[in-house]
């Protein structure tokens, strides 16, 4: 095969690999927010064939010729062309870790379970999901100990989402976080916590989504380009950067819920938006890693977000679509009200200080049940006992408690730490462009735009084009330092906490 002949069978494998995941997209995204609650029977069957298609595509000895060529002519490809190949060999080779029956029937597994786990979740029923999770840890070991079985499990799947992480650069992480926010946390427990007035209004849903529209305005999101749904559990998905969901879920006694979710996966369509033009349609066309991603989320969600500087623009908008709730309210009451620490039973809403505690319990729990520690009955009273140990509460039934992230449903073991790790990698980020640009004068005047074209350009941009730790090391200036993220929480929090 030339090499000519090879780049030819590449981008018609992609041009396939695109439309089949872009049908899969559409068709599980509709599932998580219009189809009807038992429509995920019939749609397990369709996502099913298409997974079946999507392995066919790539179990092709001519597409392997086809890569090892372009593999084997660097001096002689393009950046991108040699890049996709490459990555689309990694995602071959993990692809083809399960035979194609094993891997359709995850697949229907996993369709099956986030269906289970909706009710469960509703109904507080541990019971009903536990059987589900038992294939789920199975499928998940299966997976890893044919693709790595020299290493440990839950190093394989850590991989999946964060290359490179291991339990072994995780571990002091996470015990650096454990060791510098738990004085602080514990402070913040014994102080009483009074919500200003207006956190127990009621804020209709309807104008809520109004409210919806205008923050993601001010976040920069192109409505063109950018949807807004409704779910259970908040996502973000996409085939393509022209065609980005993002989704929320309303509370009328909590209008705070849904605007950090809105400004959340806000952050998660601003990357996919940014990824140039001429990686869509391949392999390089998403985010770099999960961490990566979840690093622009949490970054337009908190250090953004939750800053006083940012109480400005949004006490503005607020002020007129809550004019009663929000009458006598000022921007200092606003941003304490935004910051208010105090441990917690959920993670979506939790307190910047406290979020990472909440990840760390997880990471924990994970890594006992991949090593077969700790078994799926066990799981509830582990997290249980978790949670009053390293926050002090303890959850008063399954739904706020095990149940409350559809992570596991979908076999997301490994993915949780990318959450944390996330938070980390977006101080760095602030703390370079802090010397770059005055952020928080375009903050206070509502102007997230040179923001955003700041991350476009060091992180947005690349999309999967180069190495992860490359392009994170260059936003950050640096290696993760996970003290600089410490040190950003007990600066911020510690006047709160004397207030």
């Amino acid at each position: 095969m030339t090499l000519q002949q090879a780049i030819e069978k590449l981008n018609r494998t992609e041009k396939a690999i695109y439309a089949l995941n872009h049908a899969t997209c559409i068709v599980s995204t509709d599932g998580e927010t219009a189809a009807p609650r038992e429509s995920w029977r019939a749609r397990g069957e369709s996502l099913a064939y298409l997974s079946e298609l999507l392995y066919q595509q790539t179990q092709n000895p001519e597409l392997e010729e086809a890569l090892q060529t372009i593999l084997a002519h660097r001096e002689e490809t393009d950046e991108i062309t040699y890049r996709r190949a490459q990555v689309l060999q990694e995602d071959y080779e993990d692809m083809h870790v399960l035979p194609m029956e094993e891997y359709v029937a995850y697949g229907q597994l996993t369709n099956d379970a986030g269906a289970v786990w909706r009710q469960a979740k509703q109904e507080s029923d541990y019971a009903l999901f536990a059987p589900y999770l038992e294939k789920l840890i199975a499928a998940r070991r299966r997976y890893a100990s044919l693709k790595a079985p020299e290493k440990p499990v839950y190093d394989v799947l850590l991989d999946c989402y964060e290359k490179g992480a291991t339990m072994a650069q995780l571990d002091p992480f996470f015990e650096t976080v454990r060791r510098e926010l738990t004085p602080l946390i514990a402070e913040f427990a014994k102080k009483p916590l009074t919500p200003p007035a207006f956190m127990s209004e009621v804020f209709p849903v309807a104008a809520q989504r109004e409210f919806s529209d205008r923050i993601m305005a001010l976040e920069g999101i192109d409505p063109a380009r950018c949807t807004l749904g409704e779910t259970e559990h908040p996502f973000t998905s996409g085939p393509n950067k022209w065609d980005v969901r993002i989704t929320t879920h309303y509370h009328k006694e909590d209008v705070l819920a849904s605007l950090y979710s809105v400004i959340h996966e806000g952050g998660h369509a601003l990357y996919e938006m940014g990824v140039a033009d001429e990686l869509q349609y391949t392999c390089l066309g998403g985010g770099s890693t999960m961490g990566v991603h979840e690093s622009q989320s949490r970054f337009y969600e908190n250090l953004i977000g939750r800053s006083r500087a940012f109480a400005e623009p949004l006490l503005r908008a607020m002020k007129e679509f809550f004019p009663d709730q929000m009458r006598d309210v000022t921007e200092e009451e606003l941003y304490r009200a935004v910051n208010l620490a105090k441990p917690s039973l959920i993670r979506t809403e939790a307190d910047e200080l406290t979020y990472s505690l909440h990840v760390m319990i997880r990471y924990e729990l994970e890594k006992a049940m991949m090593a077969g520690d700790l078994t799926v009955p066990e799981l509830p009273a582990a997290w249980n006992e978790m949670y009053r140990k390293y926050l002090g509460v303890t959850p008063p039934d399954d739904r706020q408690g095990v149940l409350q992230d559809s992570h596991w449903s979908f076999g997301g073991m490994g993915y949780f730490p990318s959450y944390a790790l996330g938070s980390a990698y977006g101080v760095q980020m602030l703390r370079r462009m802090e010397k770059e640009m005055d952020v928080w004068g375009n903050v206070a005047r509502g102007d997230l735009s040179p923001i955003t074209a700041w991350l476009g350009e060091k992180i947005h941009r690349f999309g999967r084009l180069k190495e992860p730790m490359n392009v994170l090391q260059n936003a950050m200036g640096g290696p993760l330092d996970p003290t600089v993220y410490t040190d950003y929480l007990k600066e911020k929090f510690t006047p709160l906490l004397r207030a």
